[in-house]
């Protein structure tokens, strides 16, 4: 998914300058545009996510804008947030009514708008991943209601039928299911019966459309998972009204799972990055090693233009770079000098075992590369696999390049750590044979914004290499 893009109707610079420090922490990018028939144009065009208008324009007021907006499928998409300044209560219900998703208080702006833009952005997707079942006899009733719910932003198919619609869930099972009582072949009661016995389908939410008359029917098809109904004759309006009650309900209790996931995540990589550090405490030469490349990778992440969630993940993978450290023993991970060839093809296991703790969870998957691929070098001649050039993930590539400055500016029990110049040197006769030459030029770009101050924070040995001659070691 792309930059989220906001566009600002009706507000002069100062009360746009102030409006963009409101919604700061969206992110978002901003358009602006002073009249309505301006903002409709750009909104037209398709890239436009959230609009925030002024509820008096020069050409028209806020109302006439959402009824224009709305009118149209190309602009009708992006929800509508009006700021006004002590409107009526009859103002912002004809606002609602011409399809406003929120209003807000020009003097609340600073408060609510951007709780209010992420409440409107997460139902607004929520509900574009929906998909909705129609089944009508009726071809007329049907279009209709395919057309309006389309329209409202959902997607939908159709079917005649009950079995119609049991052939329908081979290709994609529907989030919702809009369903007529008297049909032919299987009515809406039997469908109802079938999905209800199948443990697959039985928790699709089902509203019956029906009249009066169907009301024993109605309370049966109750008794087999329908969770609503509505009476014919009803309006489009009205429809999506009880829809967006099922949904909101459903996004609620969506939305209380991801936090209990997200709480849980957060717990398992402290866990993880506890076990990084407690790693690190066995050899105080290495303390704060796996802080300072996550915190490099993070600023790579950052300068290639990823998104603050990338960097996050990029930052945590950097922590846990050396986690797999933990199955090596102490005697060779420890040694104050140098390894055999026994001692080091034992330690060239650590990426691989530290991929496999990752493995075993999930949400972290994403995190492997940085663990399992941080020795691979650009000519082959890496571990544990001997990946190969663009074979090499990216961010495991500016892992290595962060792994390496961090490993030649840090005392060792063997050799004391080596003056920035010197290490920024070797890093750059590295490029292209060991270090990949995009990440080493991003890595001289962050050095001149961040390097100084970063390395001041964490430098604890002299200026200068020991001796001569110089080898970028393994970590």
């Amino acid at each position: 998914m792309g930059k989220l893009s906001v566009l600002i109707l009706g507000f002069n610079k100062s009360q746009l300058l102030m409006l963009k420090n409101y919604i700061l922490p969206l992110n978002a990018g901003i358009v602006h545009a002073l009249s309505g028939d301006e903002g409709i144009a750009i909104a037209g065009q398709g890239r436009v996510d959230l609009i925030f208008s002024n509820m008096t324009l020069p050409d028209m007021d806020g109302i006439d804008l959402c009824r224009q907006l709305k009118s149209t499928l190309a602009t009708q998409a992006p929800p509508v947030v009006l700021l006004g300044a002590s409107e009526t209560d009859r103002a912002v219900a004809r606002g609602f009514e011409a399809g406003a998703a929120a209003y807000v208080e020009k003097k609340e702006a600073k408060f609510q708008l951007v709780e209010i833009a992420r409440d409107l952005l997460a139902k607004h997707a929520f509900r574009r991943e929906k998909l909705i079942l129609v089944v009508d006899d009726s071809t007329s009733v049907r279009r209709m209601l395919m057309h309006g719910l389309q329209d409202e932003g959902f997607r939908v198919i159709g079917a005649e039928n009950g079995k119609a619609a049991l052939e329908l869930f081979n290709r994609e099972a529907p989030d919702l299911i809009l369903l007529d009582i008297c049909m032919p072949e299987m009515n809406g009661v039997e469908l109802c019966e079938r999905l209800n016995a199948d443990s697959v389908f039985s928790t699709i939410p089902i509203m019956v459309m029906s009249t009066k008359s169907d009301m024993g029917n109605v309370k049966r098809m109750m008794q087999y998972g329908a969770v609503s109904y509505i009476l014919k004759p009803f309006d489009l309006e009205q429809l999506i009204l009880r829809l967006e009650k099922i949904f909101a309900y459903q996004f609620q209790i969506q939305a209380r799972e991801k936090e209990r996931l997200d709480t849980e995540h957060h717990l398992l990589v402290s866990g993880l990055a506890s076990l990084a550090n407690a790693l690190e405490a066995r050899d105080q030469y290495t303390l704060g090693h796996s802080e300072r490349v996550g915190a490099i990778i993070s600023g790579l992440v950052r300068l290639s233009g990823g998104t603050r969630e990338e960097m996050a993940r990029a930052g945590i993978g950097g922590k846990l770079h050396d986690i797999g450290k933990i199955g090596i023993r102490d005697h060779v991970l420890l040694k104050p000098g140098s390894l055999t060839n026994e001692e080091f093809e034992y330690i060239k296991q650590h990426p691989g075992m530290g991929a496999n703790i990752l493995k075993s969870i999930p949400r972290i998957s994403d995190l492997i590369p940085i663990v399992e691929s941080h020795h691979e070098r650009m000519d082959g001649k890496g571990y544990p696999r001997g990946l190969k050039g663009s074979q090499i993930p990216l961010w495991a590539r500016m892992a290595a390049v962060a792994d390496t400055y961090d490993a030649l500016t840090s005392s060792r029990p063997y050799r004391k750590g080596m003056a920035r110049e010197k290490a920024l040197q070797i890093i750059e006769e590295a490029k292209g044979s060991q270090l990949c030459p995009d990440c080493v030029a991003l890595f001289f770009q962050w050095y001149g914004e961040e390097g100084q101050s970063f390395q001041a924070d964490h430098e604890r040995t002299a200026e200068t290499m020991v001796s001569p001659p110089v080898q970028i070691p393994a970590l």
